[in-house]
C-alpha cells in the first residue's frame, strides 16, 4: 500500500517524519483507505491543504459589514489628526516638489 506514495515522496526530495500513536496511525490509514489513497498521499494532501489554510488566514484579512465599510471609508478619506504626521508630509510634499 505505502509503496507508491513513498516512491513518490522520494523523487521530490524532501523528507517529513512524525512519531505518532498506534491509536493515530490506524485513523490516519483508516481515512486514507475510504479516500482510496496511501497513506504517504493521505497525509500529504491534509497537509498541503491545512498548512495553506492556516498560511491565508495569517495572511488575509477579511472584514465584514461596518468594519469593512469604515477600513475603507479611512483608506479613501484619511484624516491627519496629529500636527507632527501634518508637518512630516508637508516636508515630505516639500522634498519631493
Amino acid at each position: 500500500m505505502q509503496s507508491t506514495g513513498a516512491h513518490k515522496s522520494a523523487s521530490k526530495g524532501g523528507r517529513l517524519e512524525a512519531r505518532i500513536s498506534v491509536a493515530q496511525k490506524r485513523l490516519f490509514e483508516r481515512a486514507a483507505e475510504l479516500q482510496g489513497s496511501t497513506l504517504t498521499d493521505f497525509v500529504v494532501s491534509t497537509l498541503n491543504t491545512t498548512a495553506t489554510k492556516v498560511i491565508q488566514d495569517h495572511e488575509v484579512m477579511t472584514l465584514a459589514g461596518q468594519d469593512r465599510e469604515i477600513f475603507v471609508s479611512v483608506l479613501l478619506n484619511p484624516t491627519l489628526t496629529s500636527g507632527r504626521l501634518k508637518k512630516a508630509v508637508k516636508r515630505y510634499k516639500k522634498i519631493m516638489d
